[in-house]
């Protein structure tokens, strides 16, 4: 199996292993990036088999505040945070990010170009009942062999390069995986900017159905298809009830 279709492949079945732990059954608190001692707290690394170069994530105080700089050059993994939340009408997820640069070669739309500076990953609870036979085949093989259960359909928050701000595609690699170009291209790199974004409408409009629960919210800075380089900076992520 080529190289790159490991994080796309496996990342799912990494990110239920550190979903697997009990949480409450309405945690939404994720710990904020500004007021963490280091990086275990409350949020775990998330790496990939057969992908040996990892991108670099630390603590930092840039612009007066701390937060968590990720550095990927040619490698790909995250952190991710295990929450539990059930649908609800509105749920705004909510934080802020610098680019030093988008990836010349990305691309949203094709496997070669699948790499982001900057991306949040938003983990739903697999939903068996809506799944067909092959589907609920190859989960079971997975829970048989590795002890755990993968979870469902994911919503992907990307700053992009060529496909336009606002539009959803699906990754290409997996129609589970739905990308979200919340920013584009290279007008505002350098710049800190802050997004909203209400996951329960997204999930509704890019899987054109009801949302299940939320299992885990990850960031990834990755560029192991492209082998380019970037830096990416991670101010604090809040979950709140919509309006």
């Amino acid at each position: 199996m080529e190289k790159v279709g490991y994080k796309r492949i496996w990342g799912p079945l990494l990110i239920s292993m550190l979903l697997s732990a009990p949480v409450s059954s309405q945690e939404s608190t994720l710990t904020p990036f500004s007021q963490m001692q280091s990086l275990n707290d409350g949020w775990e690394p998330l790496e990939f088999p057969k992908i040996d170069q990892l991108s670099r994530y630390e603590l930092t105080t840039e612009d007066g505040q701390q937060v968590v700089r990720a550095t990927t050059d040619g490698g790909a993994s995250g952190l991710i945070a295990r929450v539990r939340l059930e649908p609800t009408d509105s749920l705004i997820l909510q934080w802020r990010w610098k680019v030093s640069n988008v990836f010349e070669n990305g691309d949203a739309r094709e496997k070669s170009g699948d790499d982001y500076p900057a991306r949040i990953y938003v983990a739903f609870e697999f939903q068996p009942e809506k799944a067909g036979l092959f589907e609920r085949a190859k989960r079971k093989t997975v829970e048989v062999l590795f002890g755990e259960s993968l979870p469902g359909n994911a919503l992907n928050y990307i700053w992009a390069n060529t496909l336009p701000k606002g539009e959803i595609v699906p990754n290409p690699y997996t129609e589970k995986n739905m990308m979200i170009a919340v920013n584009s291209g290279s007008e505002q790199v350098g710049e800190w900017v802050t997004v909203e974004r209400d996951i329960m409408a997204d999930y509704r409009e890019a899987f054109g159905e009801e949302p299940p629960p939320v299992v885990g919210i990850a960031i990834m800075s990755d560029s192991d298809n492209t082998g380019e380089k970037a830096t990416a900076w991670y101010g604090d992520i809040f979950l709140n009830p919509g309006s």
